[in-house]
């Protein structure tokens, strides 16, 4: 899927491109918070040793960095997208419209949804740019 991106995230993507040498394929640009979606496999180096390399990153951007690992499918995606609450299943419905069910342990859905529901709509906002998804619920 083709995913535009403003200016804005061009320029932070070029940005964590030259400091941890990881090119995001995404970025979400927030008031505080970047987010950028790192191709699979890439996701070490672009934390770096011990979180170092996005400390290094955050300092340099000014904001907080929060990282995406791709995936093959809508469902990896979207558990990827609520990383670090652990994810036992993602159950993509095509009835009307596209949804994303989402089983967390009752003990990991607070941080699925994050603070002011921070997490589980950045999850969304990305499920519908990288596959379409309209909606992510817990279950």
């Amino acid at each position: 899927m083709y995913v535009e991106l403003s200016d804005e995230a061009r320029r932070y993507i070029g940005r964590f491109d030259e400091l941890t040498g990881v090119t995001p394929t995404d970025c979400l640009v927030e008031s505080e918070r970047l987010v950028f979606v790192v191709p699979a496999g890439e996701m070490a180096a672009a934390i770096g040793q011990g979180g170092e390399t996005v400390e290094e990153a955050e300092r340099r951007l000014g904001k907080s960095v929060d990282l995406v690992e791709d995936a093959d499918t809508a469902a990896g995606f979207v558990a990827s997208a609520l990383s670090p609450a652990a994810v036992n299943a993602v159950t993509i419905s095509e009835q009307n419209d596209r949804v994303a069910y989402v089983e967390v342990p009752e003990a990991d859905r607070g941080v699925a949804i994050g603070a002011d529901g921070a997490n589980i709509e950045t999850a969304r906002r990305l499920a519908e740019r990288h596959y379409d998804v309209d909606d992510v619920q817990l279950t």
